[in-house]
């Protein structure tokens, strides 16, 4: 084994922890690799490093302490193994470090784990960033948006080594961008996460509606020509392609049974939400369809197929506007989800710069990220850009028309119908909120304001007299 030490170490050499691995060793830095070898994990090193001979900057360990020893002091250690599984590996690993040595968790993480893990790695003067990375396998090989927050002064040691293997923006601007203290890097990759969950939602919902009277060429063919305007993005992009992926003789989709997994950080961000008093039923009804999908047993025995369906045609037009219209909710929710974190946990997060680093080698990468990008720069929230609010009535009505659609077609749509109710209740001056309250003082003397009362003062009725 070398003697000599390397400049930074990655623990975990699962898919994404090799992939990142060989894209740091693209830009020349000296790594130092890690992985137990016991159980399904015998020979993981040893295969990698076989595996990637020409790659001769690359060291790898079995023995946690060598793999300490080898790093240049300050330590820099990113993480990457599954959440479950942070605390038992710092348990192990926070002996052998020193002050000032940083550690950077590069997984789907839980911020408020990242809260707790940044609070015991204080305690011996260790520094813990939480740093969201998306983009999946390819991304992490080749560049993926890198969402790191946490210390600034920790940030500033692993600035050049996240740089390095960013993608790059439009501009050429690395995609990764320091978002703020504690564990804003793991909220905001929930959030992303989030709005990923009703992006795939959306599309699922298109091609139900359209699969029972088109074939799967016709649809690729379809989202492929959204694929080529404003629409752009990536999750359109693959699924046009995976429409038209054969096996053999059959498409390999049909092939694929209809129960989606999940990795709980859609349900997290729901539940914050829940926390903050945010508004986010696009990706709760996400979240929920897939809990729906899993319950393929039931679905099959409860299966209703001779219930009367609509025959007519699918208006296209309004299909390819209404999608627009639930992406941009989708996007509007999400931001305002982080909007309301940043102010309760004092982030001051630069939503503009957010938006950029989403612009590339992540999974919701589109042309409009691009602009909601933009319109940050003269925005503090999308609900205060008049233009964008002024679009998104424009594209009223072709939302409605296509809502009905999958009503007519008893198709579901949780996403777009959650897009729907979210528009119509955003911009409805005088809701429906005035009973519930008279209900609530009626059994709970909760009280309720008046509008004759300006004041705001709570008011109580005895309803019963």
């Amino acid at each position: 084994m070398s003697n000599r030490q390397s400049e930074i170490g990655v623990l975990g050499l699962g898919v994404m922890g090799a992939a990142l691995t060989l894209n740091l060793a693209d830009q020349s830095f000296r790594i130092a690799v890690y992985n137990r070898d016991s159980g399904r994990e015998i020979g993981t090193v040893s295969n990698f490093l076989a595996g990637n001979a020409s790659q001769t900057n690359i060291l790898g360990f079995t023995d946690l302490k060598d793999f300490v020893s080898n790093l240049e002091r300050p330590r820099k250690i990113i993480v990457m193994i599954s959440a479950s599984a942070v605390d038992a590996v710092l348990a192990d690993l926070l002996p052998l470090l020193d002050a000032d040595d940083i550690i950077l968790d590069a997984g789907n993480s839980h911020f408020k784990e990242t809260e707790t893990r940044q609070a015991l790695c204080s305690k011996s003067k260790i520094e813990f960033i939480g740093c969201g990375v998306s983009g999946g396998e390819r991304g992490a090989r080749f560049g993926p948006s890198i969402i790191p927050g946490g210390s600034p002064i920790a940030f500033s040691a692993v600035e050049p080594y996240l740089k390095s293997i960013a993608a790059k923006d439009k501009n050429g601007s690395p995609c990764m961008s320091y978002v703020g203290k504690g564990s804003a890097g793991h909220f905001v990759k929930m959030v992303h996460n989030g709005i990923e969950y009703v992006e795939m939602q959306l599309l699922a919902e298109l091609y139900q509606l359209l699969r029972g009277s088109w074939s799967n060429e016709r649809i690729s063919e379809l989202l492929e020509s959204w694929n080529g305007g404003e629409l752009h993005s990536y999750l359109l992009e693959i699924t046009s392609n995976i429409l038209i992926k054969k096996e053999g003789d059959s498409y390999l989709l049909d092939q694929i049974l209809d129960k989606a997994g999940n990795k709980g950080t859609g349900s997290w961000s729901s539940i914050s939400a829940l926390e903050l008093g945010s508004d986010n039923s696009m990706m709760s009804a996400a979240v929920f369809a897939r809990y729906l999908s899993s319950q393929k047993e039931t679905r099959v025995r409860l299966n209703l197929p001779n219930r009367e369906k609509s025959d007519s045609e699918i208006e296209i037009p309004s299909l390819k506007n209404a999608y627009d219209a639930a992406r941009r909710l989708n996007h509007l929710q999400g931001f305002e989800l982080i909007r309301l974190a940043s102010n309760e946990f004092s982030w001051d997060i630069n939503f503009s710069e957010l938006a950029r680093i989403w612009t590339n080698g992540c999974i919701i990468r589109s042309a409009l990220m691009e602009e909601v990008s933009e319109r940050f720069k003269t925005a503090p929230s999308l609900l205060e850009d008049k233009e964008y609010i002024s679009e998104l009535g424009d594209l009223e009505n072709a939302l409605s028309e296509s809502v009905q659609d999958f009503v007519q077609h008893r198709i579901a749509s949780p996403a777009f119908s959650s897009s729907w109710n979210y528009w119509i209740g955003l911009t409805t001056a005088n809701g429906s909120a005035n009973l519930i309250q008279a209900q609530r003082d009626y059994f709970g003397a909760h009280t309720y304001q008046r509008v004759d009362d300006p004041n705001g003062a709570a008011h109580h009725t005895n309803w019963e007299e």
